[in-house]
């Protein structure tokens, strides 16, 4: 028989269409296993292709533009404009503002053949060191209130290029997804005094059918009311509600992150994934109630008119039948 579950966070409900119970191996990843070798402007020697660096690592003592691991540059198609005021403005009822924020592609790697999962610990734990400096440079700017990260893996995940990249976007006002979080964990914790974050982590440790994995500092979750399947959630274990290193470190979120994008590899056949960063607006960084974590969404399923017109989720596996997949991967 089909389950609903209400996700605990934000209210939302699935549905667990258990008729339709799937194993990994009944979906079909329409992402490619080789990656194409034809011009790239993100590979190595075609810097002169992008916008300006805004930031670039380098191997050794080296600062020669070619010579990088790592670079952030605008995105030369940006979804918000940098330059201008937001002028925010009414006409009647309906409100706007002008397009102010700043949308920055992080390219991870030169090596167009990696990817998050496969390129070096160092290397993943740059991509996080990165999106923390642009973070903490970003929140100077009065304008903006949230910086989103964000990275879509395969073209049906909505990556127009194929090599290793992520992007964030600085936003002047906070997304409704992100601000739905915040006001029920500020809500939870003024009824019951603790984190909702938190208290799940314990719950799920306490039970165990829903633990993927787990390291000193992270635990990596399938949520009790996952929207798709093989959906994954990767928390710090200690109440932090802003991204941040832990103990000035990346290397265990390097860690844990890189061992669940290779199982989803093994599992599902290379899927197209995004994988969104949720941290505290700049305005409540330091909080007692929310807890910034990070999801993983494989796209393995389509949204229809249900989903659309309900809001609902069909998912044909058990978060629980997921876990046990991943733990075995």
């Amino acid at each position: 028989m089909s389950e609903l579950r209400k996700d605990p966070i934000i209210g939302r409900w699935v549905i667990l269409s258990t008729e339709r119970g799937k194993r990994p191996s009944d979906f079909t990843s329409p992402s490619t296993h080789k990656r194409g070798m034809g011009f790239c402007p993100f590979c190595q020697g075609n810097e002169h292709t992008t916008p300006n660096e805004i930031i670039g690592f380098h191997s050794g003592q080296s600062t020669k533009p070619s010579d990088w691991t790592l670079r952030v540059v605008p995105n030369k198609f940006p979804a918000l404009n940098v330059e201008g005021e937001l002028e925010r403005r009414s006409e009647g009822m309906f409100g706007k503002m002008n397009g102010i924020g700043a949308h920055e592609v992080i390219i991870e790697t030169p090596d167009h053949k990696q990817t998050l999962a496969t390129m070096s610990r160092k290397s993943a734990e740059d991509v996080f060191w990165a999106f923390f400096s642009r973070l903490s440079d970003l929140k100077k700017d009065k304008r903006f209130k949230y910086v989103h990260f964000f990275k879509n893996e395969g073209e049906a995940a909505g990556a127009s290029l194929e090599h290793s990249h992520s992007q964030l976007i600085a936003l002047p006002i906070v997304p409704k997804r992100v601000q739905e979080e915040i006001d029920s964990s500020r809500k939870y914790y003024d009824f019951m005094e603790s984190c909702i974050f938190c208290d799940l982590i314990d719950q799920e440790l306490f039970f165990k059918s829903r633990v993927i994995m787990q390291n000193e500092d992270f635990i990596a979750i399938s949520p009790f009311a996952p929207r798709v399947p093989f959906e994954t959630w990767i928390l710090p274990k200690r109440h932090e509600s802003a991204f941040q290193p832990i103990d000035k470190d990346f290397s265990k979120l390097a860690e844990i992150t890189q061992s669940i994008l290779k199982k989803l590899d093994s599992l599902l056949g290379v899927p197209p994934y995004n994988l969104l960063i949720h941290t505290s607006p700049f305005t409540e960084e330091q909080n007692i109630y929310y807890h910034w974590h990070i999801e993983i969404i494989p796209k393995l399923t389509k949204l229809a008119g249900f989903e659309w017109g309900s809001g609902f989720y069909i998912n044909p596996t058990l978060p629980e039948d997921a876990t046990k997949f991943m733990i075995e991967a």
